[in-house]
């Protein structure tokens, strides 16, 4: 018998060689006629989601996966004669990469209105990094990937950079009132940010696992401003100074018993900022990020990472689609959320900015474009 009358089923595999790849679809283009028995390979570092019938109907973690389908050998071919031997049961697998990708870049294209209180409206340009990783595959195929064959890291940078810059315009315009007292906010600006980030980011399947904010940068007549201002603190801070020496030398003269005590005195004067500086910032360099477990959506009970219903209450973890109103888990084909009642397929309603008319992302609380508060 020869090679070309063999009907052979597929082993199903796949190596990301690029180290980019978020997603990756077999086959590539289109959908096949994956035959009952194909053999399913999925690595400890991915999940496989299988698609029959353009349905996704199983999640599959590491191991080897025999696939179900109704195409069967020889019996398949001649049941497709009328489709000119194409078999109508499509399939297709998506392999999913679960890795963590780090150093993906976040920054604003253009700069975003910020009201100073002191220096009044200004544009400011910020951007910095960010890791991501894939901690709900279905859902993520379902509201970000869809049909597309590859998924990589470039492609998803896009949508989340304007989601990370939204956030950040939102939390600069509820909480720092003026650009000269940002510096010392780095760390607790990306706190913020990763907080309020990842119910974002989950609405996508996907985890925020760290964001770091490298520099925000004012335009340069702004920045000049800011260096006058430095170089008029630094004036005063000399006359002090003067001052400063001039009452020592007084006291000196004064009386020479009392000038060790004295100059001891001003000695830990200087000494005790430098001492609470360090005091404060060993503390805070000694702070790590925490890791925190797994939840349940529903109960907030903890659960195992690769755990497919919450022993607490048995609500599914494996999630095909949430509610874009509540975020709740719904199941598969549903057409309204059973929290709230939105409907499933409805999508949220950017939010206008009534002074300037400019589309901002749902739930923004300030516009990028004019630096006016949204709803008021």
């Amino acid at each position: 018998m020869g090679k070309d009358n063999l009907i052979f089923l597929e082993i199903i595999e796949w190596f990301d060689e690029t180290g980019r790849e978020l997603v990756h679809r077999i086959p590539e283009k289109g959908s096949g006629e994956i035959k009952f028995g194909a053999q399913l390979t999925v690595r400890e570092s991915q999940a496989a989601v299988f698609f029959y019938q353009g349905k996704a109907v199983e999640a599959f973690g590491p191991g080897r996966h025999t696939l179900k389908t109704a195409n069967i050998p020889i019996l398949t071919k001649i049941a497709s004669l009328p489709w000119a031997m194409n078999s109508p049961l499509r399939a297709e697998v998506y392999l999913v990469n679960l890795k963590v990708f780090t150093n993906l870049k976040w920054g604003t294209r253009d700069p975003v209105a910020f009201k100073d209180s002191e220096l009044g409206l200004i544009r400011l340009r910020a951007f910095g990094v960010f890791n991501l990783q894939v901690v709900q595959p279905v859902l993520f195929i379902n509201s970000l990937v869809g049909t597309q064959g590859m998924f990589t890291t470039e492609e998803v940078e896009d949508y989340l950079n304007k989601v990370i810059v939204s956030r950040f315009n939102d939390y600069m315009g509820h909480t720092i009132d003026s650009i000269l007292n940002l510096p010392s906010k780095y760390d607790e600006l990306s706190d913020a940010l990763q907080k309020r980030l990842q119910q974002d980011f989950s609405h996508f399947g996907l985890a925020l696992t760290h964001i770091y904010v490298n520099a925000i940068t004012p335009p340069p007549e702004v920045q000049q401003a800011i260096d006058d201002r430095a170089r008029m603190g630094v004036f005063q801070d000399m006359n002090k100074l003067m001052q400063m020496k001039a009452a020592m030398a007084m006291e000196k003269a004064a009386g020479a018993e009392g000038g060790a005590a004295n100059g001891m005195g001003m000695g830990m004067g200087f000494m005790m900022p430098a001492m609470f500086a360090q005091y404060f910032t060993g503390a805070k360099a000694g702070e790590g990020p925490s890791q925190e477990p797994a939840f349940c959506p529903e109960c907030r009970s903890a659960v195992a990472a690769n755990a497919r219903f919450c022993p607490q209450c048995g609500h599914q973890q494996v999630v095909f689609q949430q509610c874009p109103k509540c975020g709740k888990n719904l199941a598969p084909g549903a057409r309204f959320c059973s929290r709230c009642g939105q409907a499933a397929t409805e999508k949220p309603k950017p939010a206008i900015c009534a002074q300037c008319g400019a589309e901002n992302l749902p739930e923004s609380l300030y516009c990028n474009e004019c630096g006016e508060k949204l709803g008021s």
